[in-house]
């Protein structure tokens, strides 16, 4: 691994996709740049910052002055923080309060805020008057390292996480590391299970080193930056080769077959955050491939112990409200799990692992196979 960064240092990332490439900007205290960025990138455009609630109180102020300082016009829409404005409500409500601000199609609109946030106000950027442009400003770890690029944008169906949606990519990026000074702890730890999977689906080296500095990087310090960094260009490079989806850049969604279902099962609350159903959808994944004979037991156990050292939860007893029927039921897990986006006529499949630091796609997983681990699993105690 190569250094870490210093906290002064500015790191650029391109988003290599011919004419709709794009930068994404990662640093301490960059946010007050958005303004002039935007300026250079759309001059005379208009913005429509979309927000919630919680982020509004740190955020809304710093990034309307910057716009402001830099000439851009720009308007606000707040909604509330969570899962719950994944909605269609949510949806119609943010599309129409972009229509009533005459935002059109040389204008910009502006998500700030977590994974939430930019995949609501992507997917209305994607259908307000057939697509506007607009400018990704995360503000949690786990939109910086993942939801903020590449372009997945939707909201949550009553059946499924995602269901509705459309690739839709931003314009820019920008990345303020400082702003994750104000995460809970519980969010920054659910961020940071996004940060894990590089490691695990690509570079052993990475997860390797993040087994030695996490610490650094829950502390602020100069990991941080590189933790980010080192995210952003892994998925940048799989983007790039795949953005749609047809092939590699499933493996970028590690953990996410058995998470989203665990979050449904929760009704996408916050008994379960999305990092959280991550880390413990990747400590099935890496069993479930020890029992198919893939990787060792020991590299199983790497995988839960180093995501339990940082505080995430790695077993389905650490759910809030774990013996709730459809959450300690494998026939019902099995039943949301159908509804993910992978499912092809039918059949699963798994982004499993045959070695930390390699993930593979597996098609046309055996149902009866998963049904008798996932209720193995239901049976065991920690």
């Amino acid at each position: 691994m190569t250094a870490p960064l210093k906290h002064s240092d500015l790191v650029t990332v391109d988003v290599a996709l011919g004419d709709r490439a794009y930068d994404i900007v990662i640093g301490r205290d960059v946010l007050p740049s958005l303004g002039a960025r935007i300026a250079a990138l759309r001059p005379g455009a208009r913005a429509a910052i979309v927000t919630d609630h919680n982020v509004a109180k740190y955020w809304l102020e710093k990034a309307c002055v910057s716009l402001s300082q830099a000439g851009v016009e720009a308007s606000h829409i707040i909604v509330e923080e969570g899962e719950g404005s994944k909605t269609y409500a949510g949806l119609e409500r943010v599309s129409e309060q972009l229509i009533s601000a005459k935002i059109e199609r040389n204008d910009l609109v502006v998500a700030l805020g977590g994974g939430v946030v930019g995949d609501l106000a992507g997917f209305a950027a994607a259908i307000l008057r057939r697509g506007v442009d607009f400018v990704q400003v995360p503000t949690s770890l786990l939109a910086q390292v993942d939801s903020s690029v590449g372009g997945k944008t939707g909201i949550n169906s009553p059946q499924g996480k995602n269901l509705l949606g459309a690739f839709h990519q931003p314009v820019l990026v920008i990345a303020d590391t400082a702003v994750l000074d104000t995460l809970s702890p519980r969010q920054f730890r659910a961020g940071y299970a996004e940060v894990a999977k590089y490691g695990l689906l690509g570079d052993e080296a990475f997860f390797t080193w993040l087994e030695s500095n996490y610490a650094d990087i829950f502390a602020g310090g100069p990991a941080r930056e590189h933790a980010v960094a080192t995210s952003c260009r892994a998925k940048a490079a799989i983007v790039a080769r795949d953005e749609r989806e047809t092939g590699e850049r499933a493996l970028l969604n590690l953990g996410h077959t058995f998470g989203h279902a665990l979050e449904a099962a929760t009704g996408f609350s916050d008994r379960l955050f999305h990092g959280e159903g991550v880390a413990i959808g990747m400590v099935l994944a890496a069993e479930f491939s020890a029992e198919l004979g893939m990787i060792g037991q020991s590299e199983a156990i790497r995988v839960k112990t180093h995501l339990a050292e940082v505080g995430l939860p790695t077993h389905l007893q650490d759910i809030a409200g774990f013996a709730q029927e459809g959450l300690a039921d494998a026939d019902a897990l099995m039943t949301l799990m159908a509804q993910d986006k992978k499912v092809r006529r039918g059949r699963l499949t798994f982004i499993l692992l045959s070695a930390i630091g390699r993930a593979v796609i597996a098609p046309d997983v055996e149902p009866s196979l998963v049904r008798d681990f996932l209720k193995a699993k239901l049976r065991r105690t920690k």
